[in-house]
């Protein structure tokens, strides 16, 4: 066993961890106040959920030996047949439980990622049932498509160093079939829906941009140079993309935004994830402004076409992964770019997005059809952080003597005092330009 890189992959599994509860104070701050806890815990509960699956038979699905190139077997149900002293990576190795542990972390992230697309109107319980669904018939075939030995993007040698594809392009479509199927919230292009805490929306980006060194640099399972050039390229792409975003949103929407820089850097964050072990810095640079400015723009879409992604998980993870996951079949250095892999890559991203789309779908309409997944109309007004919590993320109570359930439905009537939005889709409620 390599002690030093076995350290590093652990270190790198609780930095990835990390991302979730960051995901959840970044969506949770975007949301109204009636809504922030559910936010919250829809994000937290796949901690749960997914871990428990993982070790059933998730890490089986998608790293046990292949199956015609689609899916794992079943020879690792309750991680049966592994032990301590089980490495890979040969004499030097890891454990695998060290891998296995890096690997449910990204497990755990990315059904938690479709949550903002559907803030403020699910049951919770439907949601539950509907990543545990969906982590199963869609996430671990998926990654043994792209990381495992014998998955068919894998052999085709498809560049996704750490999730372009099986994660943000996985869980953006999803989150786009999920949408149509449950709905637009009530008042939406309507009644103005901007974030109700922008402070906790810059905690939670700087826990994700934090959280993601271990989310990239760890994929290179050993403390070596390709960490140190995924990390380094990370950190610059993210940076330009935040930049670019804000450009963006400065020439288009005339201001610079807390809330656009904290996308942005989502953006870069994302679109770096397959690229960033394949390019140098400056191809890093050009990925991450890119990819801040496309996804600026796309986030806007959803006003056009009328889809309601409540918090821009289609723009940015979607997008943003389309891009990086194209960008590297271009940029690649040491004679791996070129069209012939550009070619490679927009099949693993397009194959993707068809597989996913079509069984997010389908499992959407299967919760929708046996246990309801929307919200009722009631609930959603007053607030499903009261009706599936029975709790309030602020207490009201000292506020004018009113009683702590009475300020949250009060809360809840005032929501155009705060509501979501997108950096871009917050300004064009503000300036009223929505394209209704």
């Amino acid at each position: 066993m390599n002690g030093a890189d076995t350290a590093f992959v652990l270190i790198s599994a609780a930095l990835v961890m990390v991302m979730t509860p960051g995901l959840a104070f970044f969506y949770g701050g975007m949301v109204r106040v009636k809504s922030a806890l559910n936010m919250l815990m829809m994000s937290f509960v796949s901690l749960g959920i997914v871990s428990v699956l993982w070790v059933l038979y998730g890490y089986s699905l998608a790293f046990g030996p292949d199956t015609g190139g689609l899916i794992g077997n079943l020879d690792h149900i309750g991680l049966r047949g592994i032990s301590v002293e089980t490495l890979t990576g040969g004499d030097e190795g890891i454990p695998v439980f060290a891998f296995a542990l890096f690997q449910l972390m990204f497990a755990v992230l990315t059904p938690a990622l479709i949550s903002g697309a559907l803030a403020d109107r699910v049951k919770f319980s439907a949601w539950a049932l509907f990543i545990s669904l969906w982590v199963t018939v869609v996430y671990f075939p998926v990654a043994h498509w792209v990381w495992a030995e014998g998955g068919w993007l894998y052999e085709l040698e498809v560049i996704d160093f750490a999730g372009g594809t099986a994660v943000h392009i996985n869980a953006g479509i999803g989150a786009l079939a999920a949408v149509l199927v449950v709905g637009r919230r009530i008042g939406f292009k309507k009644d103005p829906m901007r974030p109700h805490s922008l402070p906790l929306v810059m905690l939670g980006a700087a826990l994700l941009w934090f959280g993601w060194f271990g989310f990239n640099a760890g994929s290179a399972l050993g403390a070596n140079g390709t960490a140190a050039t995924m990390a380094l390229n990370t950190q610059v792409a993210t940076g330009a993309a935040m930049l670019g975003w804000l450009i963006y949103e400065r020439v288009r929407h005339g201001a610079f935004t807390t809330l656009g820089a904290a996308s942005g850097a989502v953006a870069g964050l994302v679109a770096i994830t397959p690229a960033g072990a394949h390019v140098n810095a400056l191809g890093a640079v050009l990925i991450g402004l890119v990819a801040g400015a496309v996804c600026s723009w796309a986030v806007s879409l959803k006003y056009k076409l009328g889809y309601d992604d409540s918090l821009d998980v289609v723009g940015v993870h979607l997008v943003g992964g389309v891009v990086g996951t194209l960008l590297v079949g271009v940029l690649a250095i040491d004679g791996v770019g070129g069209a012939s892999q550009l070619g490679k890559q927009a099949v693993g991203a397009f194959s993707v997005m068809a597989f996913s789309f079509v069984v997010s779908w389908i499992l959407a309409r299967l919760v929708q059809a046996t246990v309801g997944f929307r919200a009722t109309e009631d609930d959603e007004t007053a607030g499903v952080d009261q009706a599936f919590h029975a709790e309030t993320a602020y207490d009201f109570s000292a506020v004018g003597g009113a009683s702590s359930r009475g300020a949250a439905s009060s809360a809840g009537a005032q929501d155009d005092l705060a509501a979501t939005g997108s950096g871009a889709g917050q300004h064009k409620s503000q300036n009223k330009k929505v394209d209704a």
